[in-house]
């Protein structure tokens, strides 16, 4: 090769090296590019992630948002938000009060019990019954003239609302939901919060006579239509007259119903008998 075409061919290298530094100087700076802007879209959504969790944590649930609803009360009560629930004969010159929880346990231990002898009386038309229920076992508490939604659970907030869509049924439909509300087969252990489940609830009521299939009943359930009044309900057992803080409790012309101790709630058919004789007749 002469010295002249060796002379070229190393011109000719350099130039080839030289295009394929900037080649490569390129693509380098293209990657670089393409990192920072990944970079870049990774903290976006990464800040936009935690906006979105902290909007989601601040954003109030279901029944924090129930408590600014407008109170639709079921049929067949009265008073001030429809949170008087009184059902019986008229001819009945006495009424019970009785004061539940729905995941209340020993209230499932008190329906179970002494509910068929109290139902058998109230049936004979000796008295009438008020229901008044609460939800404190959900962790819910009064907060001045507004309720205050817990952190307990919402089994009893929704059952009460069930109750609700049953009362609005009718009285007898409202009295079998409740009597399977607290039955052995469908009351949950107070540590399972399974009254959250609509799907449950329903269940529940398919195995009552008046509430089975009742599209009425399930459709109130689902959509939550009670679930203003039964927050509702709960404040008005939060602010009684009748210095009721504990479930079951039964009082009659402002009187506590006891059983053989004189202080606890009767919980057997026969102390029952003795306590709501002695109420009548007082």
């Amino acid at each position: 090769m002469s010295k002249r075409n060796s002379q070229a061919a190393k011109t000719a290298a350099r130039e080839r090296l030289r295009q394929e530094r900037e080649r490569e100087a390129k693509k380098a700076k293209a990657k670089r590019q393409v990192v920072v802007a990944l970079s870049v879209v990774g903290v976006l959504a990464a800040a936009g992630g935690i906006g979105y969790a902290v909007v989601q944590a601040n954003k109030p649930g279901a029944w924090d948002a129930a408590l600014d609803q407008k109170i639709v009360a079921p049929a067949n009560t009265s008073g001030e938000n429809g949170t008087t629930v009184v059902i019986g004969k008229d001819s009945a010159k006495k009424t019970l009060k009785l004061y539940e929880d729905p995941r209340c346990p020993i209230c499932a231990s008190f329906e179970q019990s002494v509910g068929p002898t109290l139902l058998s009386d109230y049936e004979a038309g000796k008295y009438k019954l008020q229901f008044i229920g609460g939800t404190f076992l959900d962790g819910d508490t009064g907060d001045g003239d507004r309720m205050k939604v817990g952190s307990n659970g919402e089994g009893s907030k929704n059952a009460m609302s069930a109750l609700g869509a049953a009362l609005n049924v009718g009285p007898e439909a409202f009295l079998e939901f409740k009597e399977a509300l607290y039955s052995a087969k469908f009351h949950p252990e107070e540590s399972q919060d399974k009254f959250k489940d609509d799907d449950y609830l329903i269940e529940i009521g398919d195995s009552t006579d008046a509430l089975k299939n009742n599209k009425k009943f399930q459709d109130a359930v689902r959509n939550g239509t009670f679930d203003a009044w039964a927050l509702a309900m709960s404040h008005t057992f939060d602010t009684n007259e009748d210095e009721v803080n504990g479930t079951p409790s039964l009082v009659m012309d402002g009187k506590k119903l006891t059983g053989a101790d004189g202080q606890n709630t009767p919980m057997t058919p026969d102390d029952f008998k003795t306590a709501i004789e002695k109420a009548l007749k007082g």
